[in-house]
């Protein structure tokens, strides 16, 4: 099913949007590097309850990862958005990334309270489910106003794969932060991660470089005649 979700989403971007053979190979790469991290992630433990995440989440490594990406959202919303945001769209992008790879922490953490109620195990006892639940909202939030905003600015076609792979990257990280899953992992799994990480990277850059071919022959005035 995954797999069939990539290549029909490589196929619209194909067919619908006509990228340039730089673009789709751009898209290629992307999807590729993003295979290759997923795939070969490593596994998560298993979590028993909403406290033992909450214990998880306030360990040092993920503060400070959770603080720099607030810092980073606070200064991309502030400073790069209303000078660069119209024209730059990594800008966007990176906050709907970072913002998202704190959702996903809060969504297992929900995740994981809801099933253990319907087992029982009544989790909305603990205001840490109530605290997580307020991060995925404001989080959210935030993530759909400036996907919103880069869509209605830029290329679906170039913000639908940015966007995929950023968030993805992010997400793994924050999960191995949290979670240490790198624990479990061997020298040929964190290579073949390295290698699909530096892959999206080669795609994302030509899909950034190459959003604006085609276009100047249809945004050229067309020529006054003498006459």
């Amino acid at each position: 099913m995954w797999w069939a979700g990539m290549i029909t989403m490589l196929a619209h971007f194909i067919l619908k949007e006509k990228l340039h053979i730089f673009g789709v190979l751009g898209c290629i790469l992307c999807v590729v590097g993003s295979t290759s991290i997923v795939l070969h992630a490593p596994k998560e433990r298993d979590i028993e309850s909403v406290t033992q995440v909450w214990d998880l989440a306030t360990e040092p490594g993920f503060i400070a990862y959770s603080v720099v990406v607030v810092f980073l959202v606070i200064l991309l919303i502030i400073q790069m958005a209303p000078r660069y945001g119209q024209t730059h769209l990594l800008v966007y992008v990176g906050i709907c990334s970072l913002m998202g790879s704190l959702t996903v922490m809060g969504v297992k953490a929900m995740g994981i309270g809801l099933k253990l109620t319907f087992e029982g195990m009544n989790q909305f006892v603990f205001p840490q489910t109530w605290f997580f639940t307020v991060v995925v909202i404001i989080c959210c939030l935030v993530q759909m106003n400036y996907l919103n905003k880069a869509l209605d600015t830029f290329n679906t076609a170039v913000i639908s794969p940015v966007y995929y792979v950023m968030f993805t990257i992010l997400t793994i990280f924050a999960s191995m932060i949290m979670f240490k899953d790198w624990n479990s992992q061997n020298a040929s799994q964190i290579v073949t991660e390295i290698c699909g990480f530096i892959t999206i990277l080669s795609g994302t850059f030509l899909l950034h470089k190459t959003k604006d071919m085609g276009n100047s022959s249809t945004t050229e005035p067309p020529a006054l005649s003498n006459s």
